[in-house]
């Protein structure tokens, strides 16, 4: 089924308004007289419409997802480059990250200029548009301006974070920590941190143990970007065998 981001009131209306952008979106796919289309808020609302002689008829109430009141989840992650990023807030998305921080850090080879990241953002956000539209996500997360480092730990100290970081001893498995830690008796916002292709600066990683636990993500190196999904994908696969 076809689907497309509106406004919140647009559900409610039996003769929904529709952006500009949702409406160049309809004419590209073409729907067939009759055809049903799924409208939703990315705020975890949605409703199918009929599409009729070129209108969009109301096909049944509007819904509500119950998993509003469950934990954020949160992906900071130093920004890689060019389609490696993008791909990264998609599959965040698809997911069901619901808060997303790029992080510009000092090995961190993508430089945003400050009076470039909110155009920088507004990017980032249609790609997280398009994939929560494709996957049939009821939530879109919400996408930050880039923050520096020392901004993007202040964060992270706000929410129960771990980082996939090389200690001595060893740390254990993401999962480990999770079952362990103090993840399971608080309500706190949960967290990744994932670093640049260079890896965190002894200094940045010494601050972010600061307010971070330490976690293994396998016995293989990975990609920024395969670290990052990983982190996302272990945290959202707790929370759902745990309901939380």
């Amino acid at each position: 089924m076809h689907r497309l981001l509106v406004e919140t009131q647009a559900l409610s209306s039996d003769r929904p308004q529709l952006s500009d952008q949702a409406r160049r979106h309809l004419k590209v796919v073409r729907l067939k007289d009759g055809e049903e289309i799924e409208l939703f808020d990315g705020l975890g609302r949605w409703r199918r419409f009929s599409f009729v002689r070129g209108d969009l008829i109301p096909a049944g109430d509007v819904c509500e997802d119950s998993a509003a009141s469950r934990r954020p989840l949160t992906l900071f992650a130093c920004v890689t480059k060019g389609s490696r990023w993008d791909w990264t807030i998609e599959k965040a998305t698809e997911l069901g990250a619901t808060r997303i921080v790029p992080v510009v850090s000092e090995r961190t080879i993508v430089r945003i200029p400050a009076d470039e990241r909110e155009a920088k953002r507004q990017r980032w956000l249609r790609i997280a548009e398009d994939a929560a539209r494709q996957s049939d996500a009821k939530w879109l997360p919400d996408v930050a301006a880039p923050v520096d480092f020392a901004d993007a730990v202040n964060l992270a100290s706000l929410c129960d974070t771990y980082v996939g970081a090389l200690t001595n001893p060893p740390p254990c498995d993401m999962l480990s920590a999770l079952e362990t830690g103090r993840a399971s008796s608080t309500a706190r916002p949960l967290a990744v941190f994932v670093g640049p292709e260079g890896d965190f600066t002894p200094s940045e990683l010494s601050a972010l143990l600061s307010v971070a636990t330490p976690v293994s993500f396998g016995s293989t190196i990975l990609r920024a970007e395969t670290a990052a999904i990983y982190g996302v994908s272990v945290l959202k696969s707790w929370m759902d065998s745990h309901e939380v």
